[in-house]
């Protein structure tokens, strides 16, 4: 039993110290890993109750609420009023397989896409046996310290004693929509929450700054916790291609009602009874619902969803697997997508002399040497000048990142820029805790993208402001440099500039670096410290390679007809380099524009230079929602990768937001419809294409079941008015709709993605569902199955005399067509014909359509050949030459399809081999 937590409503007017001392933790080792465990016994996780959702009785009960149910549910107990409880059996027991289908296949998708959601965890930075690590945040007990830097989402209800530049929004929670200041001083006991600047609460968001913390409260014990005792999250299945659905089949019902009553009102005219015609009146009516099309819609969506979460890519909102395939233009970052985010230093430029590094990744292995008119053989491992040592020291030290091995290994802990910049001053012997312990940090002002730069204050016989970031930023603050001999000298900011250019031209990324002697007696940064009077240091260039996979999606999308357009950060020239090396390019070129210039420009040439350019460098976050507009309002579907505050307006504005799993903000994730498991933009690539195969499964789906539909509407209304019998009744109208048409559609949904897929443009997103080509095959394939059911039945009647004979023939011949009709469609009809020609690979991953077959023949000799079911269904056993002469219709079959299949082609490129 978990022990209830104390409470702490007045945390906040007490001094931190003694916040600290109640909760028995320690601010500079943190709790231990046995007190954890123990706290974690006695206290639970620390994550909300979740509220139970509906009972599974009611979710069953909803299952029945569509309009076309209503349809079967009245059609029985019609039949049960007329006494002709056989019917209404079946009809009711139809509808509720129907139900139960459906309440089993969504509560799966549901299930399955709820626990995609729970694997992407959110992470804490906390302090542990006076180390930091990472550990998930449900992980966390009363009295861990935890840090929190911008982009962070707060993981419990903190008391803060440290605090640099922090501001964090709250509007969740408090409703105010402008980040609130934090500061570590006690306050007053009726401090309103929204004023209690001291604290920071679970489930809001880190703005700017960092701070650290002792956790006070977790769990339903948090001010959030206290407002809602219980939360609620629910999986909604509902997209936009479900709500087409939902209007079609509204539109479908009034259709479907106003013929059957046009039947039902011209056959009592003629003369027919009641009761016979209105046994064809609901034979029409059933006949026309396509019952089995929302379930196999929702099956459809939901293995997308697992297929796409097994490339990397898990969908947070559902709608976007639909907008993926419409997908025209996608927006990514640089660093970690188009790249390897593994960050090489190969050249460092310190006054006039230029180094290069040899080695790669986070290995120590490597060395400096001074390149001497192109030459690389003056290696200065023996001695650093005071220039380069300085340089090097600022990067170790202006850094919140560390290197860890395990097995021979290197990787960073942290950003990859300052893995790179602690790895190359380790090649000439400075170790990081080394020069940490020398040059103890007082305080520090963390990146922020607004400002494009870091900076650390350290103490010291003489304290130092070590700044490092991007050129513009750094050489604006700068009026003096180092020479090589650690003398200052003027700033000579043409020289720096050029070498800045010679490196970005090299496909390098660009850093510079600054200094600035301090008073003894300061003991903390801020940004007006170093908004002058900095010594330039030097810079240092690296290279993050392009990924080779990602290189063959950009070609891949291409190909799709998907724009690719790279917007980063980094410099213009190191931007244009990558681009060029991965063919991001429109119209053979490519064209790069900076922020700056976006800066320049109004409304309407923005537009016109955002489709026509590749690359957008030195980037502002704001501009990247401007370029997303601008996309849009030409009709653009704008994919959009993130990873930043800031980028959150931009992600919520695209129509595919894609937040960084790895190395993206919670902020950012909060925003997106898709996360990155890797970072990686083949994997955006791999989403798009499974968005097209889902889409394209949903539309053989209908291409294949409304056909029947059709073809039995058209029977039964032209029997009706030509006052015949009814070659198909409604409870076999049922069995073919239900149990024949899911058997053989719901494998539809498994069929693997065509190798033409990402060849074809992109799908307009406005397109009916219906579409014309659509249309005319639906219509093709309808009076196709109208003739059979039709000629079959009247044959079989004339010859046998036998009506139930008749008509189950009829439908068992319908069958037979509509398997030759499904392999004409699906993946397994190309198969076969490659598998004739002597290639055996094209039935791979098509078994799903065999086994929907197989269980579809097998289900027919039942519902023939079983006493049962001829009294369930009235139904005839068959002979086993009736058998053949019931598989005759396969033949002409085969030209059907193939004419439905030139005027709507089912696969790309594979249409002309079904």
């Amino acid at each position: 039993m978990e022990k209830e937590q104390e409470s702490y409503v007045n945390y906040y007017e007490i001094p931190y110290q003694e916040v600290i001392e109640k909760l028995t933790t320690d601010a500079e080792q943190g709790l231990s890993q046995t007190e954890v465990s123990q706290r974690y016994e006695q206290y639970g996780a620390n994550e909300l109750e979740a509220k139970p959702g509906k009972p599974w009785w009611l979710r069953l009960l909803l299952q029945f609420n569509d309009p076309l149910l209503y349809i079967l549910l009245i059609a029985g107990a019609v039949k049960a009023f007329m006494e002709s409880w056989t019917n209404a059996i079946v009809i009711w027991g139809v509808t509720v397989l129907n139900a139960v289908i459906g309440y089993v296949q969504e509560a799966k998708a549901e299930s399955a896409i709820a626990s995609l959601a729970k694997s992407v965890t959110t992470e804490a930075t906390v302090l542990r046996d006076g180390k930091q690590v990472r550990v998930p945040s449900r992980e966390l007990v009363p009295g861990d310290i935890v840090t929190i830097a911008s982009g962070d989402k707060v993981p419990a209800d903190i008391r803060l004693f440290k605090v640099t530049n922090l501001q964090v929004d709250e509007s969740a929670l408090t409703g105010e929509s402008v980040p609130v200041e934090k500061s570590v001083s006690p306050l007053a006991g009726d401090t309103v929450l929204a004023d209690r600047t001291n604290m920071c609460h679970a489930g809001s968001f880190v703005t700017s700054g960092q701070g650290s913390g002792v956790v006070v409260a977790i769990a339903n014990a948090t001010e959030v916790g206290k407002i809602s005792k219980s939360m609620e999250e629910s999986v909604t299945l509902t997209t936009p291609l479900t709500r087409k659905f939902a209007k079609f089949s509204k539109v479908l019902l009034y259709i479907i009602l106003a013929i059957a009553t046009f039947t039902l009102i011209v056959g009592v005219a003629q003369g027919q009874d009641l009761p016979t015609m209105f046994d064809a009146a609901v034979a029409l009516a059933v006949s026309a619902i396509p019952e089995g099309l929302p379930a196999v819609v929702t099956i459809t969506l939901a293995i997308g969803v697992n297929r796409m979460a097994a490339r990397n890519a898990i969908i947070r909102k559902l709608p976007a697997v639909e907008s993926l395939g419409s997908a025209t233009v996608i927006c990514s970052d640089k660093t970690g997508t188009l790249t390897e985010n593994k960050m090489t230093v190969q050249r460092i430029d310190i006054a006039d002399e230029h180094y290069v590094v040899s080695g790669t990744g986070y290995s120590p292995n490597g060395e400096i040497a001074l390149a001497q008119h192109g030459s690389e053989e003056a290696s200065i491992t023996d001695g650093l000048n005071p220039a380069l040592q300085e340089c090097l020291m600022a990067g170790i030290l202006c850094n919140d990142s560390w290197l860890e091995e395990k097995g021979g290994d290197w990787t960073v802990i942290g950003d990859p820029t300052e893995g790179a910049l602690i790895t190359v001053a380790s090649k000439v012997g400075l170790n990081q805790s080394d020069v940490n312990k020398e040059r103890r940090r007082l305080d520090a002002i963390p990146f922020e993208s607004q400002y494009q730069y870091m900076a650390t204050l350290h103490g010291g016989d003489s304290p130092i402001i070590y700044v490092k970031g991007s050129v513009e930023a750094i050489l604006k603050r700068c009026s003096q440099e180092i020479t090589l001999r650690g003398e200052k000298i003027p700033l000579q900011r043409e020289v720096i500039e050029k070498s800045v250019e010679e490196m970005a031209a090299q496909g390098l990324r660009v850093l510079a670096f600054a200094k600035k002697e301090v008073d003894s007696n300061q003991k903390s940064v801020d940004h007006e410290d170093i908004q002058g009077e900095l010594v330039f240091l030097g810079l240092q260039g690296m290279i993050d390679p392009p990924r080779e996979e990602a290189t063959k999606a950009v070609a891949a999308c291409q190909s799709a007809g998907i724009q690719v357009k790279m917007i980063t950060g980094d410099h213009v020239a190191t931007a244009r380099a990558i681009a060029q090396k991965m063919g991001i390019q429109k119209e053979g070129q490519v064209l790069a524009l900076t922020g700056q210039q976006l800066e320049h420009m109004d409304k309407a040439k923005i537009v016109h230079n955002v489709e026509k350019g590749s690359v957008f460098a030195r980037v502002a976050p704001a501009q990247k929602l401007q370029l997303v507009e601008g996309l849009q309002s030409q009709g653009e579907i704008v994919a959009m990768t993130g990873d930043g505050v800031n980028d959150a307006p931009a992600l919520k504005q695209a129509d595919i937001g894609i937040a960084m799993g790895q190395g993206g903000t919670e902020v950012a994730r909060e925003a997106s419809d898709m996360l990155l498991t890797d970072d990686n933009f083949a994997s955006i690539e791999a989403a798009v294409e499974e968005g097209r195969n889902v889409y394209q499964n949903i539309r053989k789906a209908i291409a294949f079941l409304l056909p029947v539909n059709g073809g039995e509407s058209m029977t039964i209304l032209i029997s009706a008015l030509l006052v015949r019998d009814l070659p198909i009744l409604a409870i076999q109208v049922l069995w073919l709709n239900m149990i024949n048409s899911v058997t053989m559609t719901v494998p539809l949904a498994f069929e693997p993605k065509t190798a033409g897929l990402m060849q074809q443009p992109p799908r307009n997103p406005n397109e009916p569902l219906i579409t014309g080509k659509l249309l005319r095959r639906i219509g093709v394939v309808s009076l196709f199955n109208w003739i059979l059911i039709f000629g079959v039945f009247e044959w079989a009647e004339a010859v046998t005399g036998d009506i139930d004979l008749a008509r189950t023939m009829a439908i068992q011949a319908l069958v037979a067509a509509r398997i030759i009709y499904l392999l004409s469609i699906s993946q397994l009809g190309v198969g076969l014909v490659q598998f004739i020609r002597g290639n055996i690979s094209g039935l791979a991953n098509t078994s799903a359509i065999a086994v929907g077959i197989l269980a579809a023949v097998a289900l027919q000799i039942l519902f023939s050949q079983v006493g049962l079911m001829n009294v369930l269904f009235e139904t005839a056993s068959l002979s086993w030459q009736q058998w053949l002469l019931c598989l005759l219709p396969m033949l002409p079959m085969i030209p059907t399809a193939m004419l439905a299949n030139r005027i709507d082609p089912p696969n790309p490129k594979t249409a002309t081999e079904n």
